[in-house]
């Protein structure tokens, strides 16, 4: 939860605002509700980047401005998606894993069985099954919903994200390895994160496909 503006926290830090006392003024005076506040409007801007409607018709200048956020008809449904989208993208090491298919090669699985090296797509017909993870030799994940992988993030799915993040790498120039395996005391870490984020994925899809259109006010 947001503290308020000036009051440290327990670490000491003071949260400074990003809201303009102008903006607040603004969204304030536009919807003739002396109530919204500063954290209500930062939720809204997060609901309406999501929205697909403003990216697409925003596209060609978002690509070389700032993104300019226009007064929606609804701010209410934009503030409260946006909050929503927030816990799910802000907590997504914390959610429950989606029940996805374990496909497991041993009948009891050991610490070293979870390690991985690279995860892949399985194959269907010669071509990538999206629904099938093969997250090493000793363990498959199976029944993903395609419908995850709709939730992008900078032009990729944050499942394919996490399987790109998550694989063991040796920098050419320093002969340095990157092993994410070494990230976490826990073995199944990377295994239930990969679950969470299809969990989360799929709430954002769901969140998003609820927006509603923009209808912005036009001077």
């Amino acid at each position: 939860m947001f503290c308020a503006a000036g009051t440290p926290d327990a670490g000491g830090y003071v949260r400074r605002d990003a809201i303009t006392d102008w903006a607040l003024g603004a969204f304030r005076t536009h919807y003739g509700d002396a109530a919204i506040s500063k954290e209500d409007i930062f939720w809204y801007v997060y609901g309406i980047l999501h929205s697909p409607e403003y990216r697409q018709r925003f596209a060609a200048d978002l690509k070389k401005m700032l993104p300019r956020i226009p007064f929606a008809e609804d701010f209410d449904a934009f503030s409260a998606a946006g909050r929503q989208l927030g816990e799910w993208h802000l907590n997504y090491e914390t959610v429950a894993p989606f029940p996805l298919t374990e496909e497991a090669k041993r009948l009891v699985m050991e610490p070293d069985d979870y390690l991985v090296t690279k995860m892949t797509f399985g194959k269907k017909d010669g071509k990538p099954d999206k629904s099938v993870i093969v997250y090493n030799p000793h363990l498959v994940l199976r029944d993903i919903p395609l419908e995850a992988y709709e939730y992008v993030v900078n032009g990729k799915p944050a499942i394919e994200w996490i399987m790109e993040r998550y694989q063991v790498t040796v920098d050419k120039g320093s002969g340095i390895k990157n092993d994410p395996n070494e990230w976490s005391d826990d073995p199944r870490y990377i295994v239930d994160l990969l679950k969470r984020i299809v969990r989360v994925s799929l709430e954002s899809v769901r969140i998003v496909k609820g927006l509603p259109a923009l209808k912005e006010f036009v001077a």
